[in-house]
């Protein structure tokens, strides 16, 4: 790890002195508009014009990989239209009539960045491109990124095609939840057919933070004219993972460096409780026993700064008039976890036991135990 820094100061020296740019003052963000979120949690460590819409180029191609990965086979057979064939922009070299499977798309799509190939995935997966942006953009909402709007699979401009930083942090995070996907941004090349040649398609992933920066793992960069430079980067240190969003960002490389050091740097990872992980007893009504123990039902881990672990509010919110019978994993509420009046996540409430209705004979058998013990 200690070869690993050093190669990697040398590295961001020399790129530092290549730009054209100054990085300017403070954090040295160059970006019009950065997020860097704790992927486990979501929580946002440091905010430039976070909310603002922008054009976001070919981070688009994150989502079109989403809903390939959610919607689409990878062993499915994929023919090139027309249309797709002769897309603009950066390409994989597709041909009218070519068949492709799937997953070979998708690997064109995000290390070449091929417009053609996300255009091939979108006429496949929905019928056209038109029917494919409005699924990203519902997807997209779903996801919780309400302030994002899709024209098209690949990122060329369209005034009504547009995001926010926070919006694709959003939208990253749940895509690095699926295997699938991080196996392929992290894949430094891929080879795919070529048919009617004596070669494959080289596929060199175009993210230089996967050499730059210890612990880099994705995501995803992107250019247009009225984007600027756009990226979403990524990176894992001891299973804690960071994602940086920059958009409009002169210096994109270095900004996401500065992000990710950032939070590296001011903060570490705290696992609150993991799944499954016993919280404690509540009343219940109509049951053998008078109490039922509950659990976590997923684990909570949260990024924080030194101290901030003191000022963490656990609230828990169970079902009103909680009765028997109880299963075990049953639903009983929910904890809330917040910083600052600010609610950081929310974990779902699971019975920990099975608690059976009380009868008469049981309520019976109570009373006679209870005698016994005072009798004593």
């Amino acid at each position: 790890m200690a070869k690993k820094l050093l190669l990697y100061k040398i590295l961001l020296g020399l790129l530092l002195l290549a730009s054209p740019l100054n990085a300017g003052e403070g954090t040295g963000i160059t970006s019009e508009s950065a997020v860097l979120m704790d992927k486990d949690s979501g929580r946002v460590l440091y905010a430039r014009n976070p909310h603002v819409r922008r054009p976001m180029a070919s981070i688009t191609k994150i989502m079109t990989a989403v809903l390939a990965l959610e919607l689409g086979d990878l062993e499915e057979r994929v023919v090139v239209s027309p249309r797709a064939a002769v897309v603009e922009g950066s390409s994989i070299w597709l041909e009218e009539g070519e068949e492709k499977t799937l997953e070979e798309l998708v690997y064109g799509l995000l290390l070449r960045s091929g417009n053609d190939a996300a255009a091939a995935i979108a006429e496949h997966l929905a019928g056209s491109i038109e029917n494919f942006a409005l699924i990203m953009t519902q997807r997209a909402r779903q996801l919780g990124a309400h302030n994002t709007r899709f024209k098209n699979p690949h990122g060329l401009h369209d005034e009504n095609h547009y995001t926010t930083a926070y919006d694709m942090a959003v939208i990253t995070r749940h895509a690095l939840g699926i295997e699938t996907f991080r196996e392929i941004i992290a894949t430094p090349q891929a080879e795919i057919s070529w048919p009617g040649h004596e070669w494959s398609r080289v596929l060199r992933n175009q993210n230089r933070l996967l050499d730059l920066y210890p612990g880099g793992d994705g995501v995803k960069t992107g250019w247009t004219t009225p984007a600027g430079r756009c990226f979403v980067g990524s990176a894992t240190r001891e299973d804690w993972q960071l994602i940086a969003v920059v958009l409009n960002a002169p210096s994109m490389w270095e900004d996401a460096v500065t992000l990710l050091d950032l939070g590296f740097d001011r903060y570490r990872r705290h696992l609150i409780f993991e799944e499954g992980a016993f919280l404690r007893q509540v009343p219940l009504k109509g049951g053998i026993r008078e109490h039922v123990r509950i659990r976590a039902g997923r684990g909570f881990a949260l990024a924080l700064a030194d101290g901030e672990d003191a000022a963490l509010k656990l609230e828990f919110n169970l079902t009103e008039d909680l009765r028997a019978p109880i299963r075990e994993g049953q639903l009983v509420g929910t904890l809330d976890i917040s910083l600052g009046g600010q609610t950081l996540g929310s974990v779902p409430l699971q019975a920990a036991e099975e608690v059976a209705r009380a009868t008469f004979l049981s309520n019976l058998l109570g009373f006679f135990r209870r005698f016994l013990r005072i009798g004593r």
